[in-house]
């Protein structure tokens, strides 16, 4: 089979094609055939760690395709199963920049009917992390669906950004109100198209102004993706016994927290990250995202507000680079 790997860390052109045995699913393991594979910051960001971690490595976490074989013991998936993948390569060498990869059962998951393999690769770590941040907030529902969120407020960081387009979707088909804010016009059309209520373009306005015009009493959860520049932001418009749920450190690696101000407010800080939650968040996650999907309330695409971007598998260090440089979007490897 072919696969895009690298032996040691550094810039992308440590990435090279190669071919490479096929593996063999083992018990509770299922081996995908994968059809497209989705590229995350995180991708770039192993790459470029000062550990490898595994003799030779192929990236990627997020993928779909269809199930070729099955292990002993596994149980709902069988072959010719068109499936998504969740972390395929966080503790495991190879991911899915990969024709052929062995995952365990639990992280390979159905995708409905009607589903593209562009969505189902798109869905992974946007979607799980945007799951476990709308499900984080005190007093809030631990699963999302039809009514899971009515009468709340939901403000999304970065609203066109992957993990900020998955949250806007799952939060507005679980029945909030959501405000997001943005950088330009540009973003700004894009969090419209998922179906974002308000958007608030920082770089123009007072943010907490407007989004405090929206909602007078603060918004109940906000879903920060860059905490060192938005904290005081957050702190201006999260209401009494809010939430702030912390999925990424863009934009610096620390900040500071007025201690008066926020234990006034009661306020909580979630801090998530996807590859160490307890599995049985992840699973809730997957079981919450499929029914979105099906329902047709999560998409991918300009008119979901998340353009597609194409690579070729030989083509992966492009790919890598393109997520690096801040494309906006979802860049996706065509893997078969």
């Amino acid at each position: 089979m072919r696969a895009v790997v690298y032996t040691e860390t550094g810039p992308s052109s440590v990435l090279h094609l190669v071919d490479r045995p096929v593996p063999e699913p083992g018990p509770g393991e299922v081996r995908v055939r994968l059809v497209r594979a989705g590229v995350n910051p995180t991708d770039w960001k192993f790459r470029t760690a000062a550990s490898l971690g595994f003799d030779e490595v192929a990236p990627g976490q997020d993928g779909s395709g269809v199930v070729d074989a099955v292990g002993e013991g596994v149980e709902g998936l069988a072959v010719g199963d068109r499936v998504w993948l969740i972390l395929a390569q966080y503790g495991r060498p190879y991911g899915t920049a990969v024709e052929l990869t062995v995952q365990p059962a639990e992280l390979v998951v159905p995708l409905p009917d009607g589903a593209g393999f562009d969505l189902g690769a798109s869905l992974g770590v946007p979607a799980v992390t945007a799951h476990r941040a709308l499900t984080s907030m005190q007093f809030g529902p631990r699963r999302l669906g039809p009514g899971a969120l009515e009468g709340r407020t939901v403000l999304v960081a970065g609203g066109a950004g992957a993990v900020g387009n998955a949250a806007i979707q799952l939060a507005t088909w679980s029945g909030a109100r959501v405000v997001t804010t943005v950088s330009s016009d540009e973003k700004a059309a894009l969090a419209t198209a998922a179906g974002a209520d308000h958007v608030v373009n920082y770089r123009t306005g007072d943010a907490a102004r407007e989004i405090l015009a929206i909602a007078p009493d603060g918004v109940d959860l906000a879903v920060e993706v860059a905490p060192a520049q938005n904290n005081a932001l957050d702190l201006a418009v999260v209401r009494n016994h809010g939430t702030v749920a912390i999925y990424a450190d863009n934009g610096g690696e620390t900040f500071d927290i007025e201690i008066r101000p926020t234990f006034s407010r009661n306020l909580s800080y979630q801090f998530l990250l996807l590859y160490t939650l307890d599995r049985a968040l992840v699973r809730a996650a997957a079981e919450d995202i499929g029914s979105a999907v099906a329902a047709g309330a999560l998409r991918v695409g300009e008119d979901a507000g998340v353009p597609l971007h194409h690579f070729a598998l030989e083509d992966t260090a492009a790919a890598h680079d393109a997520v690096q440089a801040g494309v906006v979007g979802k860049v996706l490897i065509d893997v078969g």
